[in-house]
């Protein structure tokens, strides 16, 4: 019972406040067989602190654009009508799988001090794995570059990290390939940045 109720209290923390949009559809789901004027707009969006994938259902007098980040959380929404249904990958239009990394790449930099600390507290996992190397492209040499480069002072910027360390010109795409990997992933054992 104790276990039961504290799983419920852990998935209510990880809840989204905010979302970016990865397409609009006006006039409801493609696949949707009802006739248009039964349809309701829909939105898919990711969550931007945990990157969940989510259908909303859109009021009726708003046309958000990809990249406009909608209020999702409890209360008041002026975008949102509501939530419809989390996604997998798999659920995502066409046009939302296109747009993700971008969208990513923004909230990251939006975002970047969170993910520029992630460069300087990443640790061991086990014995024979870290975190760094966790990262698509990261393996033992330019782990230990990271390392040793952070002992000198902790990274202040993504360009910083690009300086120091050879071999990574844009650490904001390293981000953005782990987050795709464990959202396309769902069941992988080790998670950075996916509720």
């Amino acid at each position: 019972m104790e276990r039961q109720k504290m799983d419920r209290t852990d998935s209510r923390d990880k809840l989204e406040d905010y979302a970016y949009v990865l397409d609009f559809m006006p006039y409801g789901h493609p696949d949707d067989k009802r006739p248009i004027h039964k349809r309701e707009p829909l939105a898919q969006v990711v969550g931007e602190k945990y990157f969940t994938l989510l259908e909303v259902s859109i009021k009726k007098d708003k046309s958000p654009l990809v990249m406009d980040r909608v209020y999702i959380g409890k209360g008041e929404r002026d975008v949102v009508r509501k939530i419809k249904r989390r996604l997998r990958y798999d659920d995502l239009t066409p046009a939302a799988k296109a747009e993700l990394p971008f969208v990513l790449e923004h909230i990251i930099k939006t975002n970047e001090k969170t993910y520029v600390d992630f460069f300087n507290n990443a640790e061991s996992i086990t014995t024979r794995m870290h975190q760094l190397e966790l990262l698509p492209g990261v393996g033992k040499k330019m782990m230990w570059a990271i390392i040793e480069e952070r002992k000198k002072r902790p990274f202040e910027s993504f360009e910083d990290i690009a300086k120091r360390v050879k071999g990574i010109q844009k650490p904001e795409k390293l981000i953005v390939g782990r987050i795709i990997y464990e959202i396309q992933n769902p069941q992988t054992k080790y998670r950075l940045f996916t509720a």
